[in-house]
């Protein structure tokens, strides 16, 4: 024990060593710089920024897959030298109130994770941990959050015949790895819809579910003898091509509402300097953000939400198919 406690304290001045040895090179670089130069701090670093932004950067092109977000990185260990915001490669970044420590739930593996070829819907989670209440958990062991309603509209999607996959990559652990503030969610499920685009050309459709915070008076429904959690569409206003987003959802909340009358709660479209105004929907025509149910709705009620609103999604994207 006395061994690995010296062997790790030995590793710590080591690190250290290295990086005020690489503090020092960086600093006499800059300097020899601005002398043979003649140019400002904020220009030379300007053209540092561009040659690792650079796709040919073999080499920080693989560190940036291991670590995540290259402009993340960049900004964490530059944040003393330059301000983020006179960096251009920040401009798709928005902040969001969501606060993962403020949740009791954490990650929920796939109950029942199969193998999909060439998806046509992509599904996630921007906020993994927003939970629904615990009063009645059906077979679950631990408190339902949002994750659930994903893996159950995965498997109705596939059940009849729309290929379709989630992402279960860990937001939490991205935004913690990288440095980031809980409030950067939409970053870091914006890393993983570019890599699932990436990987599969087949993907057509993106849908982030969330639930909502509002109360149990606005979000609860009931028809037939059923319970059902509300749902609302959020499409953001503040980026080119949001027209197609605001048609999809508001077409899919007309079909909802001749289906399943009160299930939707209508479409609310967000814009202006308090908001996020893009939710990562300016990455396709066909994006989609769907608060399902609030704090106070039982699983119960989300499942028969999203049976009924996957039912609905998958008419309209196979009659989409069939126009093609």
């Amino acid at each position: 024990m006395k061994k690995f406690k010296s062997q790790k304290k030995s590793n710590k001045i080591k690190v250290l060593f290295y990086v005020l040895m690489f503090l020092l090179s960086f600093n006499a670089t800059m300097k020899l710089c601005l002398k043979d130069n003649g140019q400002s701090t904020e220009g030379v670093i300007s053209i540092f920024l561009e040659d690792l932004l650079n796709n040919d950067n073999i080499i920080f092109s693989s560190l940036s897959a291991k670590i995540g977000e290259p402009k993340e990185m960049i900004y964490n260990s530059l944040n003393k030298i330059v301000n983020k915001d006179n960096l251009s490669v920040f401009s798709n970044i928005e902040d969001d109130d969501f606060n993962y420590e403020e949740e009791k739930t954490n990650y929920i593996e796939d109950p029942n994770p199969i193998e999909v070829n060439e998806p046509i819907v992509y599904i996630y989670n921007s906020h993994q941990t927003e939970e629904y209440s615990s009063n009645n958990p059906l077979d679950y062991s631990i408190k339902p959050n949002v994750m659930i309603a994903s893996y159950v509209m995965k498997e109705y999607f596939n059940n009849n015949g729309i290929p379709a996959i989630v992402e279960t990559a860990n937001i939490k652990d991205f935004l913690t790895s990288n440095g980031l503030k809980y409030n950067k969610s939409y970053v870091a499920s914006r890393y993983y819809i570019e890599q699932a685009l990436e990987k599969n050309d087949s993907i057509k459709y993106l849908i982030d579910l969330h639930r909502d915070s509002a109360t149990i008076d606005k979000t609860l429904y009931e028809q037939d003898g059923k319970s059902y959690a509300r749902i609302l569409f959020v499409v953001g206003m503040d980026h080119e091509g949001h027209e197609s987003n605001l048609n999809l959802a508001t077409k899919l909340n007309e079909m909802i509402k001749d289906k399943y009358p009160g299930i939707s709660r209508g479409i609310s479209k967000k814009s202006g300097s308090n908001v996020n105004g893009i939710y990562n929907q300016d990455l396709s025509p066909n994006a989609m953000l769907i608060e399902i149910g609030g704090v106070d709705n039982e699983i119960e009620q989300v499942y028969n939400t999203i049976n009924a609103i996957s039912e609905v999604i998958t008419e309209y994207i196979k009659g989409d198919m069939d126009g093609e």
